[in-house]
């Protein structure tokens, strides 16, 4: 039993030891880098929305809940009435390749995704620097 409770510690620390951590943003970095994303979304005091969503509070929000947003693709709704939050590793993954999460949005046909991680990274410590207003 002992032997058992050893390989089963080893195999969670492992995985733990395997999994793909984000790298920690430069949120100065990442303002530059949002420029891309401000030509369809705001973000800060006085944010409003545009032809996308306003992103204070991102971090943390369920998909698709911005309340006088009305644009939301079908993909984005159902992603939002699936409970989907937009923790780091979301947002990570859909900037890196919106058109992998949600094929027909208009996000994904407009914008081909931020391949380089560590520029995603700094735009999601940019992110976290607006909490919701």
């Amino acid at each position: 039993m002992r032997k058992f409770q050893l390989y089963g510690l080893a195999a969670v620390a492992l995985l733990a030891l395997s999994a793909p951590a984000l790298a920690e943003g430069d949120a100065t970095k990442g303002k530059a880098a949002f420029a891309k994303c401000g030509i369809c979304h705001q973000i800060g005091p006085g944010a409003k929305t545009l032809v996308g969503p306003e992103l204070n509070g991102i971090i943390g929000r369920k998909a698709a809940s911005v309340a006088d947003y009305t644009l939301y693709s079908a993909g984005m709704k159902k992603l939002g009435a699936d409970g989907w939050v937009w923790t780091e590793e979301n947002i990570d993954k859909w900037i890196a390749d919106p058109k992998a999460l949600i094929p027909d949005s208009p996000m994904a046909l407009a914008f081909t995704g931020t391949p380089d991680a560590g520029e995603r990274a700094d735009i999601i410590a940019y992110l976290k620097t607006f909490p919701a207003q």
